[in-house]
């Protein structure tokens, strides 16, 4: 399936690399990143520590467990998300204690699997799929883009962010209607319509994407 050309050129014009799992956006430079910090629901602080939390985790539940771990980390207000494969229960489990050793992690979210690492087919189609999902929150209303964050293993997305009711149930319904996507799972912070709102303040007049609730 082809994404349509409006929501590619949406997609570009917000600095966005669809084709890459994890965060969205994914920031290209310095002007970029000033951009997602502005609409993102995060402080600037707490954004720095997401990127910080995800390459702390990844390096070192590598360097533990080496060749027994596919890993992908993903972190959103200090929430790791852990997705891929492990080699045994053992791995498992010590990747989560790593993790949580991590600086400034609040949360862990362990969803590795006890199996085969995944193959470059399978890991291109997660990130096809992760893609998909993203084209498809541009044309929406009920949330910006920026809020929700996509993961996608072994074709189950998993979705992060800080929203509204209302707004995980609408990126839930877009990802669970998305070609491909086997399962969804919601990772995300739930806050109410009127904390959304002040989290928002005056950008979320001036941001582009979608209206706030």
């Amino acid at each position: 399936m082809k994404l349509r050309k409006s929501a590619l050129t949406a997609l570009l014009a917000l600095g966005l690399v669809p084709a890459l799992q994890g965060c969205f956006p994914v920031v290209v430079g310095g002007a970029g990143m000033a951009v997602a910090v502005a609409v993102d629901r995060r402080s600037s602080g707490t954004y720095m520590d997401d990127e910080s939390i995800e390459w702390k985790a990844l390096n070192r539940i590598n360097g533990e467990l080496g060749d027994k771990v596919h890993l992908n980390t993903t972190s959103y207000n200090r929430k790791l998300l852990l997705t891929g494969e492990v080699f045994n229960e053992e791995s498992r489990v010590t990747a989560e204690r790593v993790a949580r050793g991590v600086e400034n992690v609040k949360e862990v979210v362990n969803e590795l699997r006890v199996a085969p690492t995944s193959g470059l087919g399978g890991r291109s189609n997660d990130s096809y799929i992760s893609s998909k999902v993203k084209a498809r929150f541009v044309d929406q209303k009920e949330f910006r883009i920026q809020h929700v964050k996509v993961t996608t293993e072994a074709a189950t997305v998993y979705l992060m962010g800080i929203v509204t009711e209302r707004e995980a149930a609408a990126a839930t319904e877009i990802a669970r209607t998305t070609t491909g996507v086997g399962k969804v799972v919601k990772v995300f912070e739930y806050i109410s319509a009127e904390e959304a709102r002040r989290l928002d303040g005056p950008k979320a007049e001036a941001a582009p994407g979608a209206s706030t609730p």
